[in-house]
């Protein structure tokens, strides 16, 4: 089983974002803290899904920061945001893809899919 962290200092979207994904089959873990996806432990996640707004650490410090190091780098991650430049923020934190907020579920799920081999 597959398995995805999604940060994200949202709640309800942590809630709406579990649920779904455990219905496709992954074992989720959520946090609202950045601190927690920046300084993840063993297993590490087959998947980040990452909020680039979050309280304490700003997603594309988080991004960079496991993108550096030699352990977590190998870790896809999508950067998640409403932010109107989010392409180019995904591009410039190291993020191997992104998705626009608000997102239709099918297309974050056909994302997910195809950064955990998972079709």
């Amino acid at each position: 089983m597959k398995r995805i962290l999604v940060a994200d200092d949202n709640p309800a979207i942590l809630d709406v974002l579990k649920i779904m994904l455990e219905d496709e089959g992954y074992e989720v873990e959520t946090t609202v803290d950045g601190a927690v996806a920046q300084n993840m432990k063993k297993p590490l996640p087959d998947l980040l899904l990452l909020d680039v707004w979050m309280s304490g650490i700003d997603g594309r410090d988080v991004c960079k920061s496991l993108k550096s190091s030699a352990e977590t780098q190998h870790i896809p991650v999508i950067i998640i945001s409403a932010t109107k430049d989010i392409e180019i923020i995904s591009k410039e934190a190291g993020a191997d893809d992104f998705i626009s907020k608000p997102y239709q579920m099918n297309n974050l799920l056909k994302l997910v899919a195809k950064h955990t081999n998972k079709s």
